[in-house]
Formats: structure tokens, sequence, C-alpha cells
């Protein structure tokens, strides 16, 4: 996309030394995430309890009941909400689009909120609401772009459109089955307060193939890129390939969603940020957004949970705060720009 900005990183021994360094710093942040909290625990006992198999001290306990579980979590949807940013940029040729911006988030919500409602034990099939939901509002946005010829802006303006009317789904449920979920405020800001192994089970199971197909689909998203008429003359079947991406951000972003809420931001700040180190080709950024988001989110989780400790804000709002500057900084660095 010729709005994105070029990479500070051209050779590829350099960029795959840059895949290693994430890989590094993910490697870090988790383990950071293990040992610190909002309580403080004798971790080397802990340790030592969990290799010996004694789960009876209360530090054991919350390091496998408590920390490991979330830091899994916030791996697994930084990683998820990061790539679903990248390929939406690429299929919407628009480097505003994210999952919460353009309401992918809101629908994936909604309809997880009304299969809780509907369905109360139904959990295991709340990825796949996720997922139903973020195409819907995805193909309402791509109808949008591709009816109408929509600017950037005008595609952002209809994606949080979009979004509140989601929200306002969700409030609706709410109000009629006001138990439809005992932390539902946790829901809507988003966070990972409460996650277990359990919530992670379905997810993983849409997440970890969907990431690993969009790898595949590296060229064709620089071929995307390039525009519908070069693809096409390349000899890609644009729609088809458009549709097969669409899918895929939105098994991630769902998957993402049924369990860590409505997080916002990390498909949008994470691509941009490796956008400018390493680059628009996809080989690259995939991964590294994939790393990266990963990383990210579990260092704004852990912050969220020790700078007010004994007390946790939800993530959710730590990456709102971080988040709207960022937005707004982006829309002022195109405001000489045809939008």
């Amino acid at each position: 996309m010729s709005t994105l900005p070029r990479s500070c990183i051209r050779t590829h021994s350099n960029k795959l030394a840059l895949q290693f360094i994430l890989a590094g710093l993910l490697l870090i942040s988790a383990m950071a995430g293990v040992l610190f909290g909002s309580t403080e625990i004798r971790i080397f006992e802990a340790l030592k309890g969990m290799l010996s198999g004694d789960f009876s001290s209360a530090g054991a306990r919350i390091v496998l009941y408590v920390r490991l579980p979330r830091v899994c979590a916030t791996i697994l949807a930084g990683s998820a909400l990061a790539l679903s940013g990248v390929i939406l940029q690429a299929v919407l040729n628009n480097p505003l689009a994210s999952p919460n911006v353009i309401g992918v988030n809101a629908g994936a919500g909604f309809f997880t909120f009304l299969v809780i409602s509907l369905f109360p034990a139904a959990v295991t099939w709340l990825p796949v609401a996720a997922f139903f939901g973020a195409v819907a509002a995805c193909m309402i946005i791509y109808g949008i772009a591709s009816r109408t010829g929509a600017s950037r802006v005008t595609l952002v303006l209809a994606g949080i459109a979009i979004s509140s009317i989601f929200t306002a789904g969700i409030n609706t449920i709410k109000t009629f089955f006001p138990d439809t979920l005992y932390n539902g405020s946790s829901f809507l800001i988003g966070g990972f307060s409460g996650v277990s192994f359990k919530n992670l089970f379905p997810a993983y199971l849409f997440i970890l193939p969907a990431a690993t197909a969009s790898f595949f689909m590296a060229r064709q998203l620089d071929v995307l890129c390039l525009g519908d008429e070069t693809a096409s003359g390349l000899g890609m079947n644009v729609k088809a390939v458009r549709m097969i991406l669409i899918i895929l951000a939105c098994v991630l972003a769902g998957a993402a969603v049924s369990f860590s809420g409505l997080v916002s931001f990390v498909g949008l700040i994470v691509p941009h940020i490796c956008r400018n180190i390493i680059g628009t080709e996809h080989k690259f950024l995939l991964p590294a957004s994939c790393l990266s988001g990963g990383g990210f989110m579990t260092v704004c989780d852990l912050i969220s949970r020790v700078l007010f400790a004994p007390y946790e804000i939800p993530v959710g709002i730590f990456l709102s705060l971080i988040g709207g500057p960022f937005f707004i900084c982006l829309l002022l660095r195109k405001r000489g720009r045809r939008m």
C-alpha cells in the first residue's frame, strides 16, 4: 500500500534476525507475566512445588490456575488480533482498519452475548458464535467499500456506525437478560481476569489453524495490495482470495474476543509499528505482528495488574488510553492526504 511507511530494516537477514529478537522478547514478557502480579508470591517455592507435583502451596496454585492461563490468554489474543489487523488493512486497502475500528470486535461480542443469553451452557460454541458475528460486521463493511468506493475516512466512519449498532444490541441483551454475563461490564471493556484453560480450549483450536493459514497466504496479501486490476492481471482470483482472507481475519478476531472481551487497538497499533520497522512484505510482517501482538498484550496486561497493586484495572482500559491517541496521530499524519 502506497500510503504505508517504508521499512527501516531492508535486508532479509536483518528481518529474519528481528523475528528471533521478537520471539525472545515474547518469551521474556511471558516469564514476567508468570513471575509478577498484584499478589506477591515466593516464585521459586511455587515452581519447585509445581515441578514436584505438590500444589498445596498458595503460590503454586496462583501460578498454575491464575497466572499461567492468563499469560497464555494474552499471547493468544494479542497474536490473533494483530494478525487480524494486518489482514484487514491489506484486504480493505486501508491502513486505519483494525478489528475494533471497523466493528469486527463488536459484532463478535454481540453474537457471543446472544448465544450465552439463549444457550447459557454452550461455552464451547462461543468462538463459533464470535466468528459469525465478526463475519457479519466485516461483510457489511466490505459491502460498503465495494459498492460505494468509500474513502478511507468514510470506511472508518461506517465501521464506527456498525460498531455502535452491535454495541446497542449487546446493551439490549443485557437489559432483557441481566444475568447473561456476571462480568458483562468486564467483557465490554476487555480483560483477562478470571480466564482459565477451559476458556482457551475451544478458542485456540480456531486461532492456531487460522494463524498458520495466514502465513501461507503472505504472497497473496502482497499481490492484493497492488490493486485489484494488477492482481487479476497476475492471475489471481481476487474475490475468492479476498473472501478467504476476510474469513481468516474474522476467525482470528472472533476467537480472541470470545475469551478476552472487546479489547481495543491491538490490531491497529502492532501492525503499524511492525510495518515501520520491518516493511510491508507480508512474509515478514505477519510473523513479526504475531510475535509483537502476543508480547504487547502480555506486557499491557502485566502493567494493568501491577500498576495499582493490589488493585487491578482491566487491560482494555489501558489499551484504550494508548490506542486512542495513537489513532488520532494516524489521522493527523494523513491530514494533508486524500483519504
